[in-house]
């Protein structure tokens, strides 16, 4: 199982949220120093997002990653506010191995699907749930689709990975929704990777019998809940 180290951008520092609220916010530093930490400590992937992006729906801290992806060498997946194929593109010529898309997956799939058939296997969905309901726009607006269903809507747009977060668990170090993740597993055959509410090791093992084929970690490592060692011992089980 994949583990990723989490970079959240926001105002131009490195930041973790609570339940995804921009008003509740701890700042870790510089971006680039943060992903050169995750470096040193052996992250082989990282997970940016770019709050700013998904809030204003504009990519204001492109410089930075473009900056953590040149610091490090490592392959970064990136989110926030890609609602564009110009967007994706933009992205993309960072050197970004993979873009995330969310509240597109939702509004425009067809979009998705010119993307995935032109950059195969560097699309990426990101399935954002609150209360069992897709939340799009940096988290703040709900619909009435269900994860299941858009990530079935993604397979057959030639998505083949799929973020998955429960907003009420992002951020609470609480343990992930894991029954909902395994759903999401079992119902789509995608691979699957877990997000929000990692506090343990013992969540990450139970992420990975649940199916996923990857888990993104953020304030569990930043507390020093445990270290990036220890998380990386999955990836060689």
């Amino acid at each position: 199982m994949q583990i990723y180290p989490a970079i959240d951008i926001k105002d131009g520092r490195a930041v973790r949220l609570r339940q995804g609220l921009a008003s509740e916010v701890t700042d870790y530093g510089a971006p680039a120093e943060a992903a050169m930490d995750w470096k040193r400590q052996g992250a082989t992937y990282l997970h940016v997002v770019d709050l700013d992006g998904a809030f204003e729906g504009r990519g204001r801290n492109l410089p930075l990653v473009r900056e953590i992806v040149r610091a490090t060498g490592l392959p970064v997946e990136l989110g926030g506010g890609i609602r564009t194929m110009e967007d994706i593109e933009a992205r993309l010529s960072l050197g970004v191995a993979r873009v995330i898309l969310g509240t597109v997956a939702l509004t425009d799939p067809e979009l998705v699907r010119r993307a995935c058939a032109l950059y195969p296997g560097r699309i990426a969905c990101g399935i954002d749930a609150k209360d069992g309901r897709v939340a799009v726009r940096g988290w703040v607006e709900a619909s009435d689709v269900g994860p299941v269903e858009l990530a079935l809507r993604m397979r057959d747009a030639g998505v083949q990975d799929v973020i998955y977060t429960d907003i009420r668990r992002d951020g609470m170090q609480g343990g992930p929704n894991v029954e909902s993740t395994a759903e999401l597993v079992r119902r789509t055959n995608l691979r699957v990777i877990g997000s929000g509410g990692v506090g343990t090791i013992q969540d990450l093992y139970d992420l990975k019998n649940a199916g996923c084929a990857g888990a993104i970690v953020g304030k569990a490592l930043y507390n020093g809940n445990f270290t990036l060692a220890q998380a990386l011992e999955l990836e060689a089980e």
